[in-house]
């Protein structure tokens, strides 16, 4: 943060200033007292299971000057600033409101079902073509973490692209208030956190409320290919942009092909025509890339530039990120799985792989009371997309094994539950010869990111 002090959190948040100086610098917004940066704010969070107001002695030895409490009505430090507010999470929305009303940039929140990080990553790549560019950090997407992501931009950042998450009813039009950005993207409607909103009709609904901070005269970009996109209007005042394959849409990929496993096409913008070679695979990435394209065109991008630096993008960690070890190839694509992004991870191991094809597929969480119907449903359409050799990990993930196994899928299948997850290395590890290429993919909770970096670290 920049320019702000200890007198304007108190404004911000409707606060009570205990004790300490209203005219201290605050820096930065911190929810962990082990990750202080200097000059920060610290908010003391309550959780089901922890009260972080317990941790301020800690937070104020590692560098905080102040800190929100709702759980005292005196300061027990007068050496720092406390200042008291009825709920430490409400007031740290009031603050990225705040904030975010003294910043001048435009920004550009995103969201979607699958491929929200991807396309932030790639929209903020064709922007950089022109702008100094300000992107969320992680996966800092959340009601507690835009406040903290709009609280790091500074003067220097000419436009920003944040990512904006949603799991439950009612959360979207939270973050979106306080983010109030200038377009806004919708990549598609899945089913992830169908468990959390119970219909896919429900999601729809949820994450058309990124207008409700979508500000007046705004841009309005929606995946023209999306069944439930492609009839929708951006909500009045704002205008409707539709990006995707088909004729409805005026951004859009044409004479899409793979060379080498990675998508060429022409990006039709509007009429005028470039050729694209990405450098990330997986046709899904088209998709990603149309919109970036279309986001720089209308903030005043040269698309040929924008089209050199969207080539030159290479991944995100953990997000199908190739490499090759000991004559193996390893595609750790292990950030996060829904059916979608693992049939796109298949996909791209289809694409890649010059010998063996060998799956590590783990459970997908939050898909609701069908969750063993979705991963059978990604075992049958295996058959079409066959692997030589299946590792499937997770209780869910075995419905993955009865589905391709039911569709006639040859393959050596390997099954092994939560708790046996060292055992399944060690037999990935015996299984794995030169030549082969292995994809690991399941949500994140499910940590395939540690076995594919151990498979990468020897």
């Amino acid at each position: 943060m920049e320019k702000i002090t200890v007198k304007d959190i108190v404004t911000a948040v409707n606060g009570t200033l205990l004790c300490g100086d209203e005219n201290h610098p605050v820096e930065h917004l911190s929810i962990d007292s082990r990750t202080m940066k200097g000059n920060d704010l610290f908010v003391p969070l309550i959780g089901e299971k922890v009260d972080a107001h317990r941790f301020i002695e800690q937070a104020f030895g590692a560098g905080a000057v102040a800190v929100l409490t709702s759980e005292h009505d005196h300061a027990e430090d007068a050496d720092h600033a406390w200042i008291r507010v009825a709920d430490t999470k409400k007031a740290l929305q009031e603050i990225g409101r705040y904030y975010r009303s003294h910043l001048s940039l435009p920004l550009i929140g995103i969201t979607g079902s699958v491929g929200k990080t991807t396309t932030r990553e790639m929209v903020a790549a064709a922007l950089s073509a022109k702008y100094r560019v300000y992107k969320t950090p992680g996966n800092s997407n959340s009601q507690v973490g835009v406040p903290i992501t709009l609280s790091e931009i500074i003067s220097a950042d000419e436009i920003g692209v944040l990512e904006l998450g949603m799991s439950m009813p009612g959360e979207l039009t939270v973050i979106a208030k306080i983010a109030q950005v200038d377009m806004a993207v919708i990549t598609n409607v899945g089913i992830t956190h169908i468990e959390q909103l119970g219909s896919q009709e429900n999601i729809y609904r949820e994450k058309l409320t990124i207008q409700d901070g979508l500000k007046e005269g705004g841009i309005l970009f929606l995946n023209g290919d999306d069944p439930l996109l492609k009839e929708t209007k951006a909500k009045a005042g704002c205008r409707t942009v539709y990006y995707g394959t088909g004729e409805n849409s005026e951004y859009r990929a044409e004479d899409i092909r793979s060379e080498d496993g990675y998508p060429v096409f022409t990006a039709n913008c509007r009429g005028e025509k470039y050729m694209v070679r990405l450098s990330i695979m997986g046709r899904h990435n088209v998709l990603n890339a149309m919109v970036a394209l279309a986001v720089a065109d209308l903030s005043g991008v040269p698309l040929s530039d924008a089209v050199k630096t969207l080539a030159a993008f290479t991944g995100f960690k953990n997000r199908q990120q190739i490499a090759e070890k000991n004559g193996v190839t390893v595609i750790d694509d292990t950030y996060n799985a829904s059916p979608v992004s693992m049939k796109a991870g298949l996909e791209v191991l289809e694409a890649k792989a010059k010998g063996r094809r060998v799956a590590v597929l783990a459970d997908m969480k939050e898909l609701g009371p069908d969750s063993a119907k979705f991963h059978y449903e990604v075992g049958s359409w295996m058959k079409s997309h066959p692997v030589d050799v299946l590792f499937t990990y997770g209780e869910l993930a075995l419905q993955i094994e009865k589905g391709a196994k039911r569709a006639g899928m040859k393959a050596e299948y390997l099954h092994f539950d939560e708790n046996q997850k060292e055992a399944m290395v060690d037999a990935l590890k015996a299984k794995l010869q030169t030549g082969d290429c292995v994809l690991l993919k399941g949500s994140n909770s499910m940590r395939l990111g540690e076995v594919a970096a151990k498979l990468l670290a020897e």
